[in-house]
């Protein structure tokens, strides 16, 4: 009977399953370890690390050594790594795996602290394997457009959660490798079992168009700017004029990569790419720039400009009293009149102002590489009243985000010439497969370059002292071109009463080099886009243009007239 019942378990191993139960044979010995990717780096124009990664180690488990004392091991690493003590103990006590994930990313000196503490409390199989830490160098600097890399998640790989981390987390991230391995009864390896390794593939670099030197400097300006003015929020941005490429890209509020669990969640995307708002009388020059390029005016042009213009059922005023005054259009732009603008934009035919803003890049997204970004409204077709059109003119009814208007402006200053912005330097590739950088970037011409030309002698009366309104945005031994911009901010209910002040520019103006944009929401402090963003122009502008050594041109100042 005993030899019988031997005798059909024999058969039942060799001739029904063979195969099954040798592979449950080779899985109580077989260990699979991963071998951690290097992650790229974010770097700034220069290579200097925006984000970077460290030597650091991974805390894994041998559970048929660890579940003994599992309870005990649990509770101590709990409290050493900040671990969740109940995933922690289903780990250590998994007896049907010889590795388990307890800590992933641990800083190299405090990992060695803990299993070498762990020992001598007598707790036996923990291990350390490499496994690099993500550090943010920089701190705060151009945190919202990096980005941050999250909490661990269930196999303690970190999750990217904004910025350009989450954007570009494939190209970044690579491909983790594992190593599979036999041991024997008592751990060790199998010298002539089957060890297999598939290598890692490291993530590759990405290198960005930032200054990271003057993106600091935008940020610290900025940040001065909505705190003197007291407002919510605010953006500058710094971009190099022939190259549309993003020099600067700075935020406020922002927060610390490096602990962004200290700050909202709000702060943490680029406010220049997801807010939305009316852009003001920025805007104005672009309206110019269509009709100088449609053959409709000139900058000597002259309007009769009335206290108030009645259209339809609704007045247009200034946000200055005035009676009957004699402006060139040059004028309209210095003094910032909303009535001259919709007078001079009578001229277009029908939907060619919104032809030209579309060129201008407005109502589309730049696609720079930051998700989340919004492409404001600009309307059309029964949407574009005559209203609607009036308003637009002078830049309210439709809305932007700071990047779009900054790279609108910048089409002025590159000889009417639209280059699609650009975050990246060369080419990489979103997770969505999109290309983007300055390898795919698109050039349209949107103005003449007379039309441009003309457009930036009317911008630099507006820094004029005797004639402009913004004289603080000017920048001592250069001719700087410019607008201001306040706009009324829309509510559930209409207007709120609360309003975006901007400023938008470039220098030297007649050989640009840097085309700047500020905006600050809702200052409390009763003053515009002249008298708060002007001067926060000003100082980024004045240390740009020191930083890159570029000259003062020498050449006299546009002197073209405002009155007649």
């Amino acid at each position: 009977m005993v030899m019988s019942v031997f005798a059909a378990r024999l058969v039942q191993l060799q001739g029904i399953d063979p195969q099954q139960y040798a592979a449950m044979a080779a899985a109580e010995g077989q260990v699979s370890v991963v071998l951690p990717a290097q992650r790229g780096d974010i770097l700034d124009r220069d290579g200097v690390p925006l984000a970077g990664s460290i030597d650091g180690l991974m805390v894994v488990a041998d559970p048929s050594l660890t579940a003994q004392d599992a309870p005990e091991l649990a509770t101590f690493l709990s409290k050493r790594l900040d671990l969740d003590y109940f995933v922690t103990l289903e780990r250590l006590q998994a007896r049907d795996s010889r590795f388990q994930y307890l800590a992933r990313q641990v800083p190299a000196a405090e990992a060695r602290d803990v299993v070498a503490a762990a020992k001598e409390e007598g707790f036996l199989g923990l291990e350390l394997r490499d496994d690099p830490v993500r550090v943010y160098p920089s701190g705060d600097v151009g945190a919202n457009m990096v980005g941050f890399l999250g909490t661990p998640d269930k196999d303690g790989a970190a999750q990217p959660l904004a910025g350009l981390e989450n954007s570009f987390n494939t190209w970044l991230s690579g491909h983790d490798g594992e190593a599979r391995y036999q041991t024997g009864s008592g751990g060790a390896r199998i010298p002539l079992g089957d060890n297999t390794v598939d290598e890692a593939r490291d993530g590759a670099d990405l290198t960005t168009t930032i200054d990271r030197d003057l993106q600091w400097y935008a940020q610290e300006v900025l940040a001065r700017t909505v705190t003197g003015a007291r407002g919510d929020s605010g953006s500058a941005i710094v971009l190099d004029t022939k190259t549309n490429e993003v020099l600067a890209l700075a935020d406020y509020p922002t927060y610390d990569a490096e602990h962004p669990e200290l700050s909202p969640e709000a702060n943490y995307n680029s406010r220049a790419l997801t807010d939305v708002y009316e852009p003001g009388s920025v805007s104005k020059v672009l309206t110019a720039a269509g009709l100088i390029d449609a053959g409709k005016v000139t900058p000597r042009t002259k309007f009769n400009v009335p206290p108030q213009l009645m259209r339809q059922d609704r007045p247009i005023g200034d946000y200055f009293d005035h009676g009957w005054i004699k402006l060139t259009l040059a004028g309209i732009i210095a003094k910032s009149s909303n009535i001259g603008t919709v007078m001079a934009a009578d001229e277009f035919e029908p939907g060619q102002l919104r032809r030209y803003l579309s060129a201008f890049g407005l109502g589309k997204r730049t696609n720079v590489g930051l998700r989340g970004e919004t492409k404001g409204i600009l309307p059309g077709g029964t949407d574009w009243t005559s209203q609607t059109g009036d308003r637009i003119a002078f830049g309210q009814s439709y809305s932007v985000n700071a990047l779009q208007m900054a790279s609108a402006v910048n089409t002025i200053a590159n000889g009417g010439m639209h280059v699609d912005p650009s975050l990246v330097r060369g080419t990489a590739t979103l997770d969505d497969g999109t290309k983007v950088g300055t390898g795919v970037a698109t050039k349209q011409r949107v103005v003449s370059e007379e039309a441009a030309r003309q457009t930036a002698l009317m911008m630099e009366r507006v820094v004029d002292p005797d004639v402009g309104v913004a004289p603080g945005a000017a920048v001592p031994g250069y001719r700087v071109a410019g607008k201001t911009g306040t706009a009324q901010r829309a509510g559930k209910d209409g207007y709120d009463g609360t309003f975006t002040v901007s400023f938008g520019g470039f220098a030297p103006a007649d050989d640009p080099r840097f085309t700047i944009y500020v905006v600050v929401q809702n200052p409390r402090n009763g003053q515009g886009g002249g008298s708060v963003a002007g001067p926060a122009f000003s100082q980024i502008m004045g240390y740009a243009l020191r930083r890159y050594a570029v000259a003062p041109t020498g050449t006299p100042p546009s002197r073209l007239p405002v009155e007649w």
